[in-house]
């Protein structure tokens, strides 16, 4: 029997070098097409709004078109619109669920058109006033990537999500310079999982893409800040933020989706609706227009304290908008930098009126907070915004209203704005997820120790009568030689071997599955059902095969048995040692 101290805390081997080797490559290859996305906004932004053939980065907001600037987003709408029809439908859309659905619901698999048409329509949307982020589209691009790598290898669906996701994450890391919490996106979004599998190449494609994102863009911190330190009147400020921020999501996210409900009420089809939304893109960019395109010089601005209440007020009306109708007109283009920036608005809104700290610390919070709420994913939020400013005094500000924000909304919001597109296609993502209860026991834990063997000296016919006779209390039973299992034998065994003379006759050409205490209970299960066998033997050690028990379904079903009453038997055990001391005297 193997000794106790040689089980793993992880399931590994080393084919585990193979998909971390292969993730390094697509840490290198999502930056580039991080790269190349934010090459193309730059374009088609010149190309838009000033008319010039040009890779030089420039905001629309410049732009001195008049009331030209309100036809740009609609001809954009059209460009993407047919894109979508004649091209790929799943360009529409922010990306994040799209990637979603292709692991949990597409076995992984991402076509080359998408990979191609989802940078190119983002930057099309974007560069004519969009506004969108790129870190959507870059995940679904990067996710592509790895999708279509691992379909040139032979792996599992498994592995094939893990460089799916190794991909996307170090899209993102490539245009926020935030591999830590693009680490994190993948733990507390994308894996639904938490393996060495498919934690460690993500974990090495987001440090190559690190690395190679500081000869391709500017080094250090996207929005370099420092705030006061934090006193402790600061920690109710972070719940109101929360609370607020919260709120915030809760609003957005069911806007949102109303908005979309009305664009599939429209006598038209889908392909017209992201015109639609342009036109409302560009109204607003003409009422407003640093509230077009992808708005970074904006969120610094709010960051830095740099707008006046009035401004920052309509900004944040715009840009509301703006986002909303055009994102629910199922146009092209990512969420978290206009959750940025208006998570950052609030914040500067509010911020003279929060208790405690100094109001330039508020925009910040709100900003982390609004996205950890309406992405669920709290961690990553906070660690999102220590990356991107590497202001080590809003830690705890940013964990604590983080928190609230998710917490909030997950009483609030039944699904976030990632599994309600999901939803609406017909799938439901349970978030919830924790170690297996079947993994966490072994078959040797949960084994029948006492059993009922068949000895295979013994005639078929007294078998028969004594083991499937009108008492039978089993489905099938151990045959075994001198203490060695030797086969499984149940009522159809006999079909198959008429005519046999002894148990051993009946079982001699029948394939042993047996298992060993120390395999879980989980693995177990999986091959129990990839058998269709009900019963297993479990043998000391498969090469002498001496019986010590037998493992059936209903034993399976006792470590679910104890995770139901560890989370539903509710206990006051101080309580009951009162009473006790109490009758004792």
């Amino acid at each position: 029997m193997q000794s106790a101290h040689a089980r793993r805390d992880f399931a590994a081997d080393f084919h585990l070098v193979r998909i971390a080797a292969i993730a390094a490559v697509l840490g290198v290859l999502s930056t580039l097409a991080g790269a190349f996305l934010l090459y193309l906004i730059r374009v088609f932004t010149n190309l838009f709004f000033f008319q010039e053939l040009s890779g030089v980065a420039r905001s629309p907001a410049l732009n001195t078109l008049g009331l030209w600037v309100i036809p740009v987003p609609v001809v954009g709408g059209i460009i993407v619109g047919l894109m979508a029809r004649y091209g790929s439908e799943k360009i529409r859309g922010h990306g994040i669920p799209e990637a979603i659905e292709a692991i949990l619901f597409g076995r992984s698999r991402m076509s080359a058109k998408v990979a191609l048409l989802k940078p190119l329509s983002s930057g099309i949307v974007i560069g004519s006033g969009g506004p969108f982020g790129a870190e959507g589209p870059i995940i679904m691009t990067g996710g592509s990537i790895g999708s279509l790598i691992a379909q040139l290898f032979h792996l599992t669906s498994a592995e094939r999500k893990t460089l799916l996701v190794a991909g996307a994450v170090a899209g993102m890391t490539a245009i926020f310079g935030t591999p830590v919490a693009a680490v994190l996106m993948a733990v507390e979004l994308l894996l639904f999982e938490l393996r060495p599998r498919s934690l460690l190449p993500a974990a090495i494609a987001c440090a190559v893409a690190g690395f190679l994102r500081t000869y391709l863009f500017d080094p250090g911190p996207l929005f370099p800040l420092q705030t006061a330190a934090v006193v402790p009147a600061d920690l109710i400020g972070c719940v109101l933020a929360g609370l607020c921020a919260g709120a915030l999501a809760w609003l957005l996210s069911t806007a949102l989706y109303k908005v979309e409900d009305g664009f599939a009420r429209l006598p038209i089809h889908w392909m017209w609706w992201p015109a639609l939304g342009g036109l409302v893109v560009g109204i607003g960019g003409y009422l407003e227009p640093r509230a077009l395109g992808v708005g970074y010089d904006v969120i610094g601005d709010l960051l830095y304290s740099h707008l006046s209440i009035a401004v920052i007020v309509a900004l944040l009306s715009c840009k509301a908008i703006m986002w909303v109708i055009a994102l629910g007109s199922g146009t092209s283009g990512g969420v978290l930098a206009p959750l940025l920036m208006l998570g950052a608005a609030l914040g500067a809104v509010l911020g003279p009126y929060m208790p405690g700290g100094h109001a330039a610390m508020w925009p910040l919070v709100f900003m982390a907070a609004t996205l950890g709420g309406m992405m669920r994913a709290p961690v990553m939020a906070a660690v999102f915004a220590l990356e991107l400013t590497n202001d080590m005094n809003a830690l705890l500000p940013l964990l604590a209203s983080c928190s609230i924000a998710y917490g909030f909304t997950v009483l609030v919001m039944p699904r976030s704005i990632l599994t309600e597109k999901i939803a609406r296609r017909g799938y439901h993502i349970y978030r919830e997820y924790g170690i297996d209860p079947l993994e966490r026991q072994h078959a040797g834990e949960v084994m029948t120790r006492d059993v009922m063997a068949i000895d295979a000296s013994l005639s078929a016919q007294a078998v028969l009568e004594r083991f499937f006779g009108t008492d039978q209390r089993h489905r099938a039973f151990p045959v075994v030689d001198q203490g060695r299992v030797v086969g499984m034998l149940d009522r159809s065994s006999f079909d198959r071997a008429a005519g046999a003379a002894t148990a051993g006759d009946l079982v001699a050409d029948m394939a042993v599955p047996t298992t060993t205490p120390d395999e879980t209970c989980r693995s177990l299960a999986a091959r129990m059902a990839a058998l269709k066998i009900e019963r297993i033997a479990v043998v000391a050690d498969e090469a002498e095969r001496r019986l010590i028990g037998i493992v059936s379904r209903s034993d399976l079903l006792k470590p679910s048995a104890a995770l139901f009453d560890e989370e539903h038997r509710r206990e006051q055990l101080i309580g009951n040692i009162m009473q006790q001391l109490t009758r004792r005297r």
